[in-house]
């Protein structure tokens, strides 16, 4: 993770750091100085090294020479995790050149000078990736994609459905652009798969497991919105399409908050329990999953069991990364906030779809038949 970048004799002074407690320092592309990994990994650390320099030395009245001299170069850091907070100072022989503090903020505007290296492999996420990039590349594919899900619902279920449904993924989805462009990220617009829902795309790394968080729980935040505006339409014209409308974009809401990776769930328990412990995130990204199996089993949903490989590959390559995450960690605030925040969205939901469920009608009553079993 880039903790820090400041100009230093100018070249960028680059400061990299995890919460393994490691640092290393970059002058340039230099690297200049290291402190290894330990569970020291807060409070006053110091970076040292010398540099070669060129000053005027007087020969004479009229004449001068360039004499090498070396000067001593230190960064002083105080670093605290939770929350995010470091302060430096910058000194060139004893004599402070620069100061300042960064924080949260600061983390998630910056763009890393140095791209997080993945490594290179053949893989189901892999061919997936390309796919996407290779549809970015042309606008028309977007409307390709609508009309052919259009299609797809329309085979399955009426064309009016196949429209509402379409609707009800188009506004989940820009949720999620909604919160990307919060924080300054450029997007790439929605994409509509058949039969597979929808993806808001963007070419941007997120910096913070708080960016995680918000990005994924925008979208059924913004799926819930939609469910209460088609309940108080149903209540003031008691047409019963906005009370199936409410009632399935809300299952739809919470299929995508089941914690299970890469659904939107999955990532915001990912985020939070990561955050806590590594050994925790493992275990409840685990338990997840074995949530998402018992459902795919009791269901036969193969869809789902599908998602769950992707998750699982995932949950595993977040394992192996955990000391060398760029992602800054959420704060005991955030993990609470966050928590609260999934867990009122999921409730809300559910009530919506127990509210229909008990209005007598077969059809409005399936979403929660689908919950029960």
């Amino acid at each position: 993770m880039e903790l820090l970048k400041i100009d230093c004799l100018g070249k960028p002074l680059r400061l990299e750091g995890s919460l393994a407690g490691w640092q290393q320092l970059f002058w340039g592309d230099t690297l200049v100085s290291v402190i290894q990994a330990s569970a020291d990994n807060e409070g006053l650390k110091s970076h040292s090294f010398e540099l070669n320099t060129a000053a005027p030395t007087a020969i004479d009245s009229q004449d001068a020479v360039l004499q090498q001299r070396t000067t001593k170069i230190t960064l002083e850091t105080d670093l605290r995790w939770q929350p995010f907070a470091i302060d430096y100072r910058l000194l060139q022989d004893e004599n402070v050149i620069a100061s300042g503090k960064r924080n949260t903020k600061d983390i998630e505007q910056q763009v890393p000078t140095v791209a997080i290296a993945e490594k290179k492999q053949f893989s189901i996420i892999g061919l997936a990736s390309l796919g996407f990039k290779l549809l970015k590349s042309a606008k028309v594919i977007k409307v390709v994609l609508a009309g052919a899900s259009v299609a797809a619902y329309s085979w399955l279920f009426s064309f009016q459905f196949a429209l509402a449904l379409i609707a009800c993924l188009v506004f989940h989805e820009y949720g999620h652009i909604r919160a990307m462009k919060h924080f300054g990220m450029k997007t790439k617009g929605i994409y509509l798969i058949p039969f597979m829902g929808g993806l808001a795309l963007s070419d941007e790394k997120i910096n913070t497991r708080w960016q995680d968080v918000v990005i994924s729980i925008m979208g059924p935040t913004f799926g819930l919105f939609m469910s209460i505006a088609a309940l108080i339409a149903y209540w003031v014209t008691g047409n019963i399409f906005f009370a199936g409308l409410a009632a399935f974009n809300a299952l739809l809401n919470l299929f995508n908050l089941l914690p299970i990776l890469p659904l939107d769930g999955g990532h915001i328990l990912k985020s939070i329990s990561f955050s806590m412990n590594s050994v925790m995130g493992l275990v409840a990204c685990i338990a997840g999953a074995a949530v998402g199996v018992y459902i795919s089993y009791s269901l036969g949903l193969a869809l789902l069991g599908f998602l769950l490989l992707i998750g699982s590959a995932e949950i595993v390559f977040e394992w192996k990364t955990r000391h060398q995450s760029h992602l800054l960690p959420l704060d005991r605030y955030g993990q609470i906030f966050s928590a609260v925040w999934y867990f009122l969205t999921v409730g809300c939901l559910i009530g919506i779809i127990w509210y229909f469920a008990g209005s007598g009608d077969d059809m409005l009553a399936l979403p929660l038949e689908i919950l029960k079993s």
